[in-house]
């Protein structure tokens, strides 16, 4: 009897041991989830300020509002934490718009690219 006390001794503690390996991968797991979900959030916000930049852009050239399409578009980018990276009047008084948020990510920056236009 003393002989299968002194073999169990030697596996006593294991479970403890592939326990923890398991929730150090289940932890890593969720923190790339978490960078993953981050970067798309971000990549939504870089889209969403290049539609409002635009947007904005595009009602400046019809004289809708008042000043420089592409000026317009940097300080509406700016009011959502993107700076434009390209502006370019196209034709049909289009504007196309590039942006890059300010904030970053592991992964990089989020960026973003719209086209506006008078409607159809």
């Amino acid at each position: 009897m003393h002989r299968r006390a002194q073999a169990g001794g030697r596996e006593r503690g294991s479970g403890t041991v592939l326990a923890s390996g398991l929730a150090l991968v289940v932890m890593m797991a969720m923190a790339l989830m978490l960078l993953l979900a981050q970067s798309a959030v971000l990549a939504s916000r870089a889209a969403s300020a290049a539609d409002l930049a635009a947007l904005a852009a595009a009602d400046a050239l019809r004289g809708v509002t008042d000043g420089e399409p592409c000026t317009v578009a940097s300080q509406v980018a700016a009011r959502h934490g993107a700076t434009v990276l390209g502006c370019a009047e196209g034709a049909g008084q289009t504007v196309e718009v590039r942006t890059e948020l300010v904030e970053r990510t592991v992964f990089g920056t989020a960026t973003g690219r719209s086209r506006a236009g008078p409607p159809p």
